[in-house]
């Protein structure tokens, strides 16, 4: 399945390589042949990138299921004055350019709180990049639990896609949003939950538990 963001990367991608065929045909030439070559891979890479894997969430109104496929970079106690206004704790997953980049929705709940904000654009696996980068932050609470996250673009990472709102239910599980070339997504919940996962682990968006409270 392809997400369909990368649609127009993909026919763009093709048409391209179509137009370097033809020339190949009918004048030929060794530029030409390269420039083929290089459109076609990059409709590859496209289709690869923008892949979309169905996933089997694990059925546990308790848990925290990962927004984002990647690996663990960070798990600590941080200040965060954005959403909870006290100490909270912090996991980041930094997701590669070969990470599937679609995101979903880590617990149940009602979305109570977005912002978008503008910034840089620092490699995501530096910390920086969780304050200075552009984001999206998205609060989702229900009856037991509420938490944060942020989806933060990196360096190549220059758009994020996040229909999501204030008002809108939330489903464990389900898509929500995705973030181009390269990215990371940051999880912020009270310091009494529990950490599931540790330190440079791989996890899977939809199906890997983050947590649990």
């Amino acid at each position: 399945m392809l997400a369909k963001e990368g649609y127009s990367f993909v026919l763009a991608a093709l048409l391209l390589a179509i137009v370097f065929l033809l020339g190949i045909i009918y004048t030929g030439g060794i530029i030409l042949t390269v420039c083929f070559v290089i459109s076609f891979v990059l409709a590859a890479f496209f289709i690869y990138f923008f892949r979309d894997p169905e996933r089997k969430t694990p059925v546990d109104k308790n848990s925290i299921i990962s927004p984002a496929d990647g690996k663990v970079i960070v798990i600590q106690e941080v200040d965060d004055q954005e959403f909870f206004k006290t100490t909270v704790k912090k996991v980041s997953i930094f997701m590669s350019v070969f990470s599937v980049h679609v995101n979903r929705m880590p617990i149940t709940g009602k979305v109570t709180y977005f912002n978008y904000h503008r910034g840089k654009f620092h490699a995501a696996f530096k910390e920086a990049a969780s304050i200075e980068n552009e984001q999206t932050s998205i609060g989702v609470e229900n009856d037991n639990f509420k938490m944060m996250f942020k989806q933060i673009a990196g360096v190549l990472a220059r758009r994020i896609v996040c229909p999501v709102r204030v008002g809108w239910n939330a489903k464990q599980g389900e898509r929500f949003g995705l973030i181009k070339f390269g990215s990371r997504v940051d999880l912020f919940f009270p310091v009494n939950t529990e950490v599931k996962v540790k330190l440079n682990d791989k996890v899977k968006a939809g199906e890997t538990v983050i947590g649990s409270y």
